[in-house]
């Protein structure tokens, strides 16, 4: 990945006013909600059935005793 981890953004998160987060709170928080505040923008859109279906047609799983 060349992404890489915003920690200054994540101490402006935690330490901005008014008050900040809570310890508490910031481990409640869920990754779309840290994204929303640490400002990253809306990613792809999740993928819908038609294309999972497709994966999985063209990835079947195989049976136990043929993988390799």
């Amino acid at each position: 990945m060349s992404a890489r981890f915003d920690w200054p953004g994540l101490m402006r998160a935690m330490l901005a006013p008014p008050g900040g987060l809570s310890p508490e709170r910031f481990w409640a928080l869920t990754p779309a909600e840290l994204r929303l505040i640490l400002g990253a923008r809306a990613g792809p859109p999740p993928m819908g059935r038609a294309r999972l279906d497709a994966l999985m047609h063209a990835f079947p799983d195989l049976p136990k005793e043929t993988r390799p």
